[in-house]
């Protein structure tokens, strides 16, 4: 499918700002009647999920008890991490939508783990016209985050975490692409040997400064949702049986400029005023998986519990399989997602190779 995008004869400022629009609702699976309800916020493509395995369990895996997972998740789990470990993922997406995912994890030590990924988010093949309909260029967009994190265990009950991720985001050629650093913090606790509780606090500083200046606009601040997130795992039947499930308070600052008007000499004058206000919202998720046989294990999960009516809802199942190859463990995951709203399907497949 090509995407299009309608680009009135007002410069480059008003196409960048169609582009920005353009990908927070394509990389959400959105339509424009839908904006409001999806999360097309700041960096929209890093909550997506990471992996097959995190998605099919709706992405409810703040305190995974398995440990194996990305550090996007809560890098308080790095240092139970089973072995080293090197991830490929790849999505397939409707709207010309693409999203890779590229990890290395390690232990250190008898104590310590450290993560290193590289996310990638775009949308290809945008039809630029005029107000003429006339099509003026192929565009695309993309969205990049490089992540370091790393966790140590200070008894044998808790474990703590921190990461840095470094965003990127790409719209137009004539404006130059914004960078910014988000920091998250993490904590992991064995409360007993089936359960796990676990507390994240994702995204801290992070926001993107845009300047577009080089094409008559000014400047504006995005700043990315500050996420709070509280979950629980527990393990059932030798742990065959693993569930999961998470809430998350979400809290997302905004700006706009409002009229006002002032007294002087020469009389009243309207000016314009910024206003801080400051969006909350809360949701959840759930995910289970059971171990039908040592080479198989299915896998479900709902996310955006809570977000607004039942299409807000984002169902996953999927199912993973895993082989010894001499002394490495090869596992390969697939995991179908039915995206909010719309209703198309993402199908996500991921490779990974424990050392």
């Amino acid at each position: 499918m090509r995407a299009s995008l309608i680009a009135p004869r007002f410069g480059r400022l008003g196409r960048s700002a169609l582009l920005a629009l353009l990908l927070g609702v394509g990389l959400m699976g959105g339509a424009p009647s839908s904006v409001t309800a999806q999360d097309t916020g700041t960096g929209a493509f890093a909550r997506l999920g990471f992996g097959a395995r995190g998605m099919a369990l709706g992405n409810a895996l703040v305190a995974d008890p398995s440990a194996d997972v990305s550090p996007h998740y809560n890098p308080a789990l790095l240092p139970s991490a089973s072995g080293q470990r090197i991830s490929a993922s790849a999505a397939l997406l409707s709207f010309d939508r693409e999203l890779q995912f590229l990890e290395f994890t390690a232990p250190i030590g008898p104590t310590a783990g450290v993560g290193l990924s590289l996310t990638h988010a775009g949308v290809n093949d945008i039809d630029g016209r005029d107000a003429n309909g006339a099509h003026t260029e192929t565009l695309s967009t993309d969205e990049f985050a490089l992540s370091l994190a790393f966790g140590n265990r200070f008894a044998d009950w808790i474990s703590v975490g921190t990461a840095l991720t470094l965003y990127q985001s790409d719209l137009v050629p004539d404006v130059d692409p914004v960078r910014s650093l988000g920091i998250d913090v993490g904590v992991r606790v064995q409360a007993t040997d089936r359960l796990s509780l676990a507390a994240v606090l994702n995204d801290l500083l992070a926001k993107y400064e845009w300047d577009t200046s080089a094409v008559g606009g000014g400047t504006h601040t995005d700043r990315f949702p500050v996420r709070i997130r509280l979950g629980a795992g527990y393990s059932l039947l030798g742990e065959r049986l693993r569930l999961l499930a998470e809430v998350e308070s979400r809290y997302t600052s905004r700006e706009r400029r409002v009229p006002d008007f002032i007294v002087t000499s020469g009389g009243p004058q309207q000016r314009s005023r910024t206003e801080s206000f400051l969006f909350h919202d809360l949701r959840g998720r759930i995910g289970a998986s059971y171990q039908l046989v040592d080479i198989l294990e299915v896998r479900g999960g709902l996310d955006r519990i809570g977000v607004n009516d039942v299409n807000g809802l984002r169902p996953s199942a999927g199912f993973g399989v895993r082989q010894s190859i001499g002394d490495l463990d090869l596992r390969i995951s697939y995991t179908a997602t039915l995206e909010p709203y719309v209703r198309t399907l993402m199908n996500t497949g991921t490779i990974e190779l424990f050392l």
